[in-house]
C-alpha cells in the first residue's frame, strides 16, 4: 500500500503543478538543504519556538531545539524551527495575558499556511503553553508538547524560596518595615537560581503538568527541572515522536476530548493548580470544540483532595515533585482511587491512565497518597451573586489562620461579612492601601476593579492585595480579596477572582462602593452585596446616564483585542476565533501565485 502523502508535498512535490512546485522550493534550497530531501516524502516538523531573549523562563528551548531536531532527524522527518511571538508573564506590559490570543493567531497562520506535517509547541512560561495549544487544537496537524522544565529549588539564607511565592511574603516585609528594597531584591533573586520557569506549582508548572495531564506531552515531561540531562534526552524523545505521529495521522482532535478535560480538572485540583489554569484550559477547550464551563470546575474538581505539597498551597518546590515522580505519579494516585478517567488518548498512543498505571509516588511525603491528602475537598468553588454572574475562589491556599478568623463562626460556618474597600485598578490599590483615612481593619474586604479582559486590558494579575502595613505588624496577613482579574498562581492569597461580567461591561462589580456590606457564604456560593434594590437600580441608572473611563487602547492590538475578547469565565478567547476547529482537515490554503 503506498504511504499517504505528506501535506508538505503540496509545496515541495506536485507533479500537476511543476511551476508552482519551483517557486515554492527553490527558495527554500538556498542555506543548503537539497531538492532530494525536500522532495523525499519526509515529514516536515515544525519546532514552535517560544524561546527568546525576551523570554527568559523560555530562553534554554534555544538550546533544547538542537536534540529536538536531532529526534525528528534520526525518526526520518525534516526540522523547520520557526518563531512564536514572545509571551514572558513578567516582562510584558500591560499583561502577557493580552498577547496570548495573538501569540495563538499567529501561530494558527504559520502551521496552516507553510509546508508543515507536524509540530513540536516548546512551552514554559505561563502563557505560552494555552497559545500554543490552542493553535494546535485549532488547526490540527499532528503536535506533541515539550515543556521547558522548572528553575532549581531556590534559597534566601537556608530556607527553601520559591519563585514568585516570595514575592508576595516580600512584600508583607518590606510593608511592615522588616527588609528593604535591596533585602527585597535579594529575596526575589535568590528564588530563581537556574534556567526555567517557576519552581513553584505556579501558573506555569501547572499549565505544563496539565498539558501531560491532557495527553499533548510525553510521561514525565512536565517537571524535569529545566538543567537536568533529562530535558535534553526528553527533547529528542519528543522530536522522534513527533515524526512518528506524522506518519500515524495522530491528531490533537483525537486526544483533547471531554474526558481529557475532565482528568486536567480533577488533576488541578489535586496539584494545587493555578487559578489562570481556568482560563487557559477554557480557551483550550473552545478552541478543540469541547464544551466546557465554569461549573466544570466545581462539579468535576471541587471534592478532590489536594496530594502535591507544593508551595504556594504547600511547603515544597518543583525538583521535589520530579523526584517524586511527578504527573505520572499523581494520575497513579488518582487512577487507584477511581478518579481518574481511563479512555483519554495520549500522544504515546496509548492513554494517559496506560501511561501511568502503577507509577505510584517514591516521596509521599511531596505526592499524597489519597488516603492521607494535605486537604480533602480542595477544588475551585464558583461562587454567583448580584456583583458578576460567576467568579471562583481557590479552596487550597485557605489558610487555617485566615478560616479561624472568617469561616469558623458556628452560627454562620463558613460565611463572612466584610466591609468593602474598592480600588479603581493597581494605581489606586498601590498609592492608597496604606492610607489611614480609609479605616481598613481586619473586617474589610478588599475589591480591585476595571482589570479584567476589557479594562485594564487582557486582565492583569494584580488581584492578590496585601493588608496595610499598620495589619501586617499586628499580624493579620490576608484580608479577603475581590476582582474582576487574576491573581498570579504563585500566591497564595485566599482570593475571589475572574468575577464574569467585569465592571467594565456595567455589570454589579462597577456600583459596588466603599463602605457597602458585602456577605461571602462558601455554602450556598453567593457573594452579594448587602444594599437595598433601590439603591442598587439607583446607582445602575446612575452608572447608566454617567460615562465611564477606562484606559485608552495604546495599539491597534489592545483595541481589536477589547471588541472580540470574551470574559474570563469563558476563557478570554476571540469571539469570532471558535468557530475555527479542524482547520487543516477543510482543505490546504490556496496557492500564493
Amino acid at each position: 500500500m503506498p504511504a499517504k502523502r505528506l501535506r508538505s508535498q503540496a509545496w515541495f512535490d506536485n507533479p500537476d503543478n511543476p511551476d508552482m512546485t519551483a517557486l515554492y522550493i527553490e527558495r527554500f534550497l538556498n542555506f543548503g538543504l537539497s531538492q532530494q530531501e525536500l522532495q523525499s516524502g519526509r515529514p516536515l516538523i515544525g519546532i514552535a519556538q517560544t524561546g527568546s531573549d525576551l523570554v527568559p523562563c523560555n530562553r534554554h528551548h534555544i538550546a533544547l531545539a538542537q536534540r529536538t531536531r536531532e529526534g525528528i532527524r534520526d525518526a526520518g522527518g525534516i526540522a523547520f524551527e520557526i518563531p512564536v511571538h514572545p509571551l514572558q508573564e513578567t516582562g510584558k506590559r500591560p499583561t502577557a495575558a493580552i498577547d496570548r490570543n495573538l501569540a495563538y493567531l499567529s501561530l494558527v497562520e504559520v502551521l496552516h499556511g507553510y509546508p508543515l506535517d507536524g509540530v513540536v509547541l516548546t512551552t514554559g512560561c505561563d502563557k505560552t503553553t494555552p497559545a500554543l495549544l490552542m493553535a494546535a487544537a485549532t488547526v490540527d496537524l499532528p503536535a506533541i508538547v515539550l515543556s521547558g522544565g522548572p528553575m532549581l529549588n531556590g534559597y534566601h539564607e537556608g530556607e527553601e524560596i520559591g519563585s514568585g511565592t516570595i514575592i508576595w511574603k516580600a512584600r508583607q516585609l518590606l510593608a511592615a518595615g522588616k527588609i528593604d528594597a535591596r533585602g527585597f531584591l535579594k529575596m526575589a533573586a535568590g528564588s530563581a537560581p537556574s534556567i526555567g520557569h517557576c519552581n513553584t506549582m505556579g501558573t506555569a508548572l501547572t499549565m505544563n503538568s496539565l498539558a501531560e495531564v491532557l495527553g499533548m506531552s510525553l510521561p514525565g515531561c512536565a517537571a524535569i527541572p529545566a538543567p537536568h540531562r533529562d530535558r535534553a534526552e526528553m527533547a529528542y524523545l519528543t522530536g522522534r515522536r513527533a515524526v512518528e505521529l506524522v506518519h500515524e495521522d495522530l491528531r490533537p482532535s483525537r486526544i483533547l476530548t471531554r474526558a481529557a478535560f475532565e482528568n486536567a480538572i480533577i488533576a488541578n485540583t489535586a496539584l494545587g493548580g493555578s487559578t489562570n489554569a481556568q482560563v487557559h484550559v477554557t480557551a483550550i477547550a473552545r478552541h478543540a470544540g469541547v464544551e466546557l464551563m465554569i461549573d466544570d470546575w466545581e462539579i468535576h474538581g471541587y471534592d478532590v483532595p489536594l496530594l502535591v505539597d507544593l508551595q504556594p498551597a504547600g511547603k515544597h518546590l518543583a525538583s521535589d515533585f520530579h523526584r517524586a515522580g511527578g504527573v505520572p505519579a499523581l494520575v497513579s494516585h488518582l487512577l487507584e482511587a477511581g478518579r481518574f478517567r481511563k479512555d483519554a488518548l495520549s500522544v504515546t498512543g496509548r492513554t494517559t491512565a496506560e501511561n501511568s498505571k502503577g507509577l505510584s509516588s517514591s516521596r509521599q511525603d511531596i505526592i499524597r497518597p489519597f488516603s492521607d491528602p494535605l486537604m480533602s475537598k480542595a477544588g475551585f468553588r464558583v461562587l454567583r451573586g448580584n456583583m458578576f454572574d460567576s467568579a471562583i475562589i481557590k479552596t487550597s491556599v485557605i489558610s487555617p489562620e485566615f478560616r479561624k478568623r472568617y469561616l469558623s463562626d458556628p452560627g454562620d460556618p463558613e460565611a463572612f461579612e466584610a466591609r468593602a474597600i474598592v480600588f479603581e485598578g493597581p494605581e489606586d490599590y498601590h498609592a492608597n492601601i496604606d492610607n489611614p483615612a480609609l479605616g481598613i481593619d481586619d473586617r474589610c474586604i478588599l475589591i480591585m476593579r476595571n482589570v479584567g479582559p476589557k479594562g485594564y486590558p487582557g486582565s492583569a494579575e494584580v488581584v492578590n492585595m496585601r493588608p496595610p502595613a499598620v495589619l501586617i505588624e499586628g499580624g493579620v496577613l490576608d484580608l479577603p480579596c475581590l476582582g474582576d482579574g487574576r491573581q498570579s498562581g504563585t500566591s497564595a492569597s485566599p482570593s475571589i477572582l475572574h468575577a464574569s461580567p467585569e465592571a467594565a461591561e456595567g455589570s454589579g462589580m462597577a456600583i459596588v462602593r466603599t463602605g457597602d456590606r458585602i456577605r461571602i457564604d462558601l455554602r450556598l456560593g453567593r457573594v452579594d452585596m448587602l444594599v437595598p434594590q433601590n439603591e442598587i437600580d439607583r446607582r445602575r441608572l446612575e452608572l447608566l446616564s454617567g460615562s465611564r473611563t477606562l484606559p485608552e487602547s495604546q495599539t491597534p492590538w489592545q483595541e481589536l483585542f477589547r471588541a472580540e475578547a470574551t470574559q474570563l469565565s469563558d476563557g478570554m478567547v476571540l469571539r469570532s476565533a471558535t468557530k475555527y476547529q479542524r482547520v487543516d482537515q477543510k482543505g490546504l490554503p490556496r496557492d500564493s501565485h
